[in-house]
């Protein structure tokens, strides 16, 4: 059996308990207990969230964990030295130490991450490089495993960090059924962007919102400027200005983004050859990928695909 710590202090960002039902879901699903979740603190008794509602804890036991998870914060505030203490601590105790959010920042002040490869949330990335020049942080990515360590971005990537942790335990099968129990609408591997091609985009008008989700579930149709105002119930070149002037691309260069958005997660959750990703996600053939790669990544899609079979070597699993 697994064990699970999610440490929490005071004021900590109430979403991190979102991961415990991945951990609970794969006990109903295996029916047996595969993972004993713990709730522990500093001291143990009632912590404070940042919503206002606390949780009851427990203290830290001495012979440790599987795993300890450092829970994320809100605000960007130094830890006090018990907490580093507290988390140093746990963390020689335990196979792997995980943090979600700026729980990054935690590890990093505790001296656990000098040398190695982490990530957190990307609106804090420029302070982590400052104040932790020693680690070498991957900002937009989903989450990094360096070894036993496991560093995870913001908020709700907590939940595709805690699948892929079910998945190095107990295997890819059960972290998918888990992911749809949990009715997850797209499993997020480790190299997924932190931040989607819909949300930079936001479109503001529901005719601009409504050709932008036609297109995400058409990629392979015909997505030029006409077949889009065509579907935004306007003519082409008022699309074109409203479209620009709502996301400040050009209906082309957004396709593109959400293309290959779509070609990146096809590589990261399958094994399709280059053609057959190209061919599926709208850009034909295996050149036209290739440069939209090179546009949006600075380098090609078997590179990063490579890239994605090593990461997963290491965590002793094949992409599935």
């Amino acid at each position: 059996m697994h064990s699970i710590a999610l440490i929490v202090y005071p004021r900590f960002q109430s979403l991190s308990l979102s991961l415990a039902s991945v951990f609970e879901c794969a006990n109903l699903l295996r029916g047996e207990q595969a993972y004993a979740f713990h709730l522990v603190s500093e001291t143990g008794g009632a912590v404070m969230s940042s919503q206002g509602f606390s949780v009851n804890t427990t203290p830290m036991r001495p012979e440790g964990y599987d795993t300890v998870i450092v829970s994320s914060f809100l605000e960007l505030n130094t830890a006090h030295t018990s907490l580093l203490t507290f988390v140093q601590d746990a963390s020689a105790q335990s196979r792997r130490v995980v943090s979600l959010c700026v729980g990054t920042f935690v590890l990093a002040e505790a001296g656990l991450l000098d040398g190695k490869r982490a990530t957190t949330h990307w609106l804090h990335a420029p302070a982590f490089k400052q104040r932790y020049p020693k680690v070498q942080l991957e900002q937009d990515r989903l989450f990094v495993v360096d070894g036993d360590i496991w560093t995870g971005a913001g908020m709700s990537a907590g939940v595709d960090l805690a699948l892929a942790l079910v998945e190095s335990d107990l295997g890819a099968d059960l972290a998918r059924k888990i992911a749809r129990k949990l009715v997850i609408y797209q499993r997020r591997g480790s190299e997924q962007s932190q931040v989607s091609a819909m949300l930079e985009l936001d479109p503001k008008s529901d005719r601009v919102q409504l050709a932008m989700a036609y297109a995400r579930e058409n990629l392979t149709d015909d997505l030029s400027v006409e077949a889009l105002a065509a579907v935004a119930r306007l003519s082409p070149r008022q699309f074109s200005r409203v479209f620009r002037e709502e996301t400040g691309q050009t209906p082309a260069k957004a396709i593109e983004r959400l293309r290959v958005e779509a070609a990146r997660v096809m590589m990261e959750t399958s094994r399709h050859p280059i053609e057959v990703v190209a061919k599926e996600t709208g850009f034909g053939d295996r050149e036209r990928l290739r440069q939209a790669f090179l546009r949006a990544f600075g380098k090609p899609p078997q590179a990063m695909r490579n890239e994605l079979f090593s990461a997963a070597s290491g965590l002793g699993e094949s992409p599935i």
